[in-house]
């Protein structure tokens, strides 16, 4: 797979795509993307792919990568899945093939934000449920050298904290295969 590469966006455009960001779905949204992250640097488009509550997305390195959030480093419980709203990888990343640059395992097209989804809201996809865990998800170098400095303050900045830009944090609390297409529902509090 060939990578296309693009110059990074400024603040200006970032921020004109902002309202189309806010346009998403607050309710009910779609599974755009699935990756799996066999090894750090590396990544699988998967079609389907298998949550489970003991190593979140089944073939993923999130259990044997380590943890500054946790006494023993070990991988934190509640940071299993990053999820990230499609429209903002679609924004920074500007092509498709670009998005799994993220490093996320999950790109939703669903409002992710604080108000819609605070700490404790689940997501049904299929079978399977998610949590929002309480962590927050905030870029890294990695973010900065794939999308620009720019783009980190974006999803960085107050209000793109608030509104979970950079994506948030879950936990898979029942087991389940999901699949790219799949119907996305926030379950009832």
């Amino acid at each position: 797979m060939v990578l296309s590469t693009v110059r990074h966006l400024t603040t200006a455009e970032l921020e004109a795509g902002l309202a189309e960001i806010l346009e998403s779905p607050r309710d009910e949204g779609v599974l755009r993307l699935i990756v799996r992250r066999p090894k750090v640097n590396e990544r699988e488009i998967l079609q389907i792919g298998e949550l489970d509550p003991a190593v979140g997305l089944v073939g993923d390195n999130w259990r044997s990568r380590k943890s500054s959030r946790t006494a023993d480093g070990s991988a934190h419980p509640n940071m299993q899945l990053n999820i990230m709203n499609a429209r903002v990888a679609a924004l920074v990343a500007q092509h498709e093939d670009r998005w799994q640059l993220a490093g996320d395992q999950l790109y939703l097209d669903l409002d992710l934000s604080e108000r819609n989804l605070p700490a404790g809201s689940r997501l049904a996809i299929g079978d399977a449920v998610i949590e929002i865990s309480p962590e927050p998800h905030t870029g890294c170098k990695k973010f900065v050298s794939r999308f620009g400095l720019e783009a980190m303050k974006f999803v960085n900045s107050p209000h793109g904290r608030e509104l979970h830009l950079r994506g948030c944090n879950a936990r898979v609390v029942r087991p389940g295969v999901i699949s790219v297409g799949q119907v996305v529902k926030k379950l009832a509090a």
